[in-house]
């Protein structure tokens, strides 16, 4: 059985020294400068989509890939004699993967995931750390948290661990509090302010409104209004987030902030950080919030402590 290529950072053939984005199904326009031990370039032998291509063209290119792929299939040729020598039988040994056509280009998905095991699972990761790798960042899981193994629609990266009977919606489970992190597509917009104000509706209407199966989990929204907006450093970058408490038909309500800021690695394409909290006793406290951003931390760096930017203030609600 062939598996699909999982997300990483591979060679971008069409921008020597360069490394390319991809997502699980397709190229994404994230780059960024080759790390220390770059990961192998997709198998070409699968027919990895090669970025910046625009056709089946190109003599040069097609006698690059087929001679990639004839060094793979020697290499192939080895292990397999290898394996075969050893005598090495476990049926769980990785196979060879596959890489699909690319049939889209957005990240809504799945932004922020690190490799999925072939069985659509997370790779086991530290308990306490949510790594999102496309972005360069890492958040802390704070206690009575934790990241769920499969989700759907836009990823969720962490939650609560309880839940409770939503609301608005029977057969539903509702969490307390929920923090997403996306990559923004289809936007003009440009700096982080504007990328936040353009963000907080949907995310209070995902969080509070409807679910991604379309169901009004707590009654829909009834009214909301801005608590807090400003600057805040975010993994050494300025970012901006905007806060709203959200008064739903049913249950409690709850807080939603949007903040964005660039991210810490390549391009510094935007990142959003979506936060989703309960109104009430039984909802994370708001400081929760402001400890999550000043958590996060560029990947391999968990000493920063920030940068420019202004701290996050609270609101007295």
């Amino acid at each position: 059985m062939s598996y699909p290529t999982p997300p990483g950072w591979y060679p971008d053939t069409s921008v020597p020294g360069t490394e390319r984005w991809w997502d699980g199904t397709a190229w994404t326009a994230h780059t960024r400068a080759p790390a220390a031990a770059p990961v192998p370039a997709p198998a070409p032998q699968y027919a990895v989509p090669q970025p910046g291509a625009t056709g089946s063209g190109g003599g040069g290119s097609a006698r690059a890939i087929a001679l990639v792929a004839a060094g793979a299939v020697v290499v192939g040729a080895v292990m397999t004699g290898a394996v075969l020598l050893t005598g090495n039988d476990d049926p769980a040994t990785p196979q060879a993967h596959t890489s699909p056509s690319p049939s889209r280009t957005g990240t809504d998905e799945a932004p922020g995931d690190d490799d999925p095991s072939p069985d659509g699972t997370p790779a086991a990761q530290d308990p306490d750390v949510l790594v999102d790798q496309l972005n360069g960042i890492t958040l802390p899981i704070p206690d009575g948290w934790e990241r769920p193994e499969r989700t759907s629609g836009q990823l969720l990266t962490m939650r609560t661990k309880n839940s409770y009977d939503c609301p608005g919606a029977s057969s539903s489970f509702c969490y307390h509090g929920t923090v997403t992190t996306r990559t923004p597509g289809g936007t003009d917009a440009t700096t982080p302010e504007a990328l936040a104000e353009e963000d907080i509706t949907d995310a209070a209407d995902r969080a509070y409104e409807e679910d991604v199966v379309g169901r009004r989990i707590h009654g829909g929204i009834t009214a909301h209004r801005q608590v807090a907006a400003g600057e805040v450093a975010v993994a050494g970058r300025t970012g901006y987030y905007i806060r709203w408490k959200v008064t739903t038909a049913k249950g409690p309500g709850g807080y939603v902030q949007s903040l964005a800021f660039p991210s810490a690695v390549g391009s510094e394409s935007p990142v959003i950080v979506r936060y989703a909290f309960d109104a009430g006793p039984d909802g994370p406290p708001l400081t929760l919030m402001d400890t999550l951003t000043e958590g996060i931390r560029p990947i391999g760096d968990s000493a920063t402590d920030g940068g420019v930017g202004s701290s996050v203030e609270h609101s007295a609600d």
